[in-house]
Order: C-alpha cells, then sequence, then structure tokens
C-alpha cells in the first residue's frame, strides 16, 4: 500500500490558506480598520474666491498653495488635483486648473464641485445681430419696398 505523498499535500494546504487568508480583504468583514486616503491639493471654495485674473503666478500659489501637477512641456499651466477615499471605498474627486500668460492669470476651469466667483467667469462674445447688416447688403429698390410696407 502507498502513502500519500505528503510533501505537495502541505504545499497545497498552506497555499489553500494564503489565498483564504488575502481574500479577506474583498468580505469586508465588520471591525477591521481601514484607512482614509487623501492626495492631492486641498483647495477651499474660499481659496476659489481669492482668485481674480491678472494676479501672478507668485499670487496664485500663495492662494492655493504649489500645484500638484506642474507641466514640464507647458509651463503656464497648473494642475491642482485631490482625491478622497473614505473608509467605506466612496472616491471624491475634485480638480482645478489655471492658465497663465506672461505671469499673469488668464484662465481658471474648476470641477462641478466648485463655483467660479463673477470675476472670474468666461466672457462669453455673443455675435452682432446680423440686422443692420442686412439692410446695408439690400439694394435700394428693397429698402424702399419695406419701407412702403409691400
Amino acid at each position: 500500500m502507498r502513502k500519500p505523498n505528503r510533501p505537495y499535500l502541505t504545499l497545497f494546504a498552506a497555499a489553500a490558506l494564503l489565498a483564504l487568508g488575502t481574500g479577506c480583504s474583498y468580505l469586508k468583514f465588520p471591525g477591521v480598520y481601514r484607512i482614509t486616503i487623501q492626495q492631492g491639493n486641498v483647495v477651499t471654495q474660499e481659496m476659489v474666491d481669492q482668485l481674480e485674473m491678472g494676479m501672478t503666478k507668485r499670487q496664485v500659489r500663495y492662494v492655493l498653495g504649489t500645484p500638484l501637477i506642474d507641466d514640464p512641456f507647458n509651463h503656464d499651466r497648473w494642475d491642482y488635483y485631490y482625491s478622497f477615499v473614505n473608509p467605506r471605498g466612496k472616491t471624491y474627486q475634485r480638480s482645478l486648473y489655471a492658465l497663465f500668460e506672461n505671469d499673469q492669470l488668464t484662465h481658471v476651469h474648476v470641477s462641478d464641485e466648485y463655483t467660479l466667483p463673477e470675476n472670474l467667469q468666461p466672457k462669453l462674445k455673443t455675435p452682432p445681430s446680423n440686422k443692420p447688416n442686412e439692410m446695408k447688403e439690400m439694394g435700394e429698390e428693397a429698402q424702399d419696398s419695406i419701407a412702403a410696407g409691400k
């Protein structure tokens, strides 16, 4: 009668226990401590409210802190990113980027969690009305007929 090969059985049992032990994080047992993970720059709404167009890079750095991402290819763009993962696994993310021209703040883009103050709102250019131009392009006869109500 042949005995079972014990080293293989022991190795298999150890591998099974190891696999079950690492699987505990997947099951999320109650009472297991989970850490809060914060990464990036904490930028509050009050900080965003202090920004003004035309501020220098030095002034923006004073208000918001050092940017998380300083693009080596574009020195006029600063990115601020914040990520928070609570112990239950829910992730919150916020982002802001600032654009500069000639060392002056020209544009700020923020994620939905922030509201931009009025002085940072992008100025939308409305196209000019075509009605005065239409009158110039029409001939005199057409203008006369419009004026006569024909």
